[in-house]
């Protein structure tokens, strides 16, 4: 267990309350439980009580729901200094999806009862959980745009290019958008997230691949035309706009 000061200074570091004073970090360091989870297990199960949310401090960490198939759709994935399950721990529903870990994980607890409290003695706290939850659910709906007008070639370019983006935005003293990058999933979980099969997302991949827009080296993709790749990504959207205004 983390000493609550050396706590505060690390919740300071997450986007979620970094404009919290030095009282509120401590309250909030008071209630925080840290949690350890393994490669692959689940921090909770769909459909079991919310009892708080979760912010990561080490590892990785999916959200996702299954269907009565067993079909996976990944909803979000989550990495150090981001926060997750607000509102389920908010509103005392049961967890609506699951999560599990990605790889070795710890993760800060925040119970729900406690922290309710510290809502209605810190209305800063408060303001902080609106921003979180407006920006989870502007998530939520491109997720949703996305699989319901974008085909998997056009989502598969749309991930590249925010991984492209994600690679810079992190990479101390960057220049430029690298034109390589990692990918950062397997097969099968980068599937799941961009809804559909690991046999389909191949397929998207060989057509990137054979119309020149990237060069395929194992786990490592280039993009070698962005120009290409962001007209794809935005093409049905586009397509879908255009008809609106018929």
């Amino acid at each position: 267990m983390l000493p609550s000061t050396d706590l505060s200074h690390w919740l300071k570091t997450t986007s979620i309350f970094r404009e919290l004073n030095s009282a509120q970090l401590r309250s909030l360091a008071d209630i925080a439980q840290l949690q350890t989870f393994p490669k692959g297990d689940y921090i909770f199960h769909q459909g079991s009580a919310a009892t708080g949310f979760f912010v990561v401090k080490i590892g990785r960490v999916k959200v996702f729901k299954l269907s009565t198939q067993g079909k996976e759709q990944i909803l979000h994935f989550f990495g150090p200094g981001d926060h997750f399950a607000e509102v389920p721990a908010l509103d005392g529903q049961d967890f609506p999806a699951s999560a599990a870990t990605l790889e070795p994980s710890e993760v800060i607890f925040l119970p729900r009862v406690a922290f309710i409290q510290l809502l209605h003695q810190y209305p800063d706290i408060a303001n902080a959980m609106l921003i979180s939850l407006s920006q989870h659910a502007r998530h939520l709906g491109q997720l949703v745009e996305d699989l319901s007008f974008k085909e998997v070639p056009e989502r598969l370019a749309t991930y590249l290019l925010n991984l492209s983006d994600r690679v810079a935005s992190t990479a101390p003293n960057h220049t430029s958008t690298p034109c390589i990058v990692e990918l950062d999933l397997s097969k099968s979980q980068l599937a799941a997230a961009l809804g559909t099969i690991p046999a389909t997302l191949s397929r998207a991949f060989d057509r990137l691949s054979r119309e020149g827009m990237i060069v395929i080296r194992g786990t490592r993709i280039e993009l070698r035309d962005r120009d290409r790749l962001q007209d794809l990504s935005q093409s049905l959207r586009q397509k879908d706009a255009v008809g609106h205004l018929d």
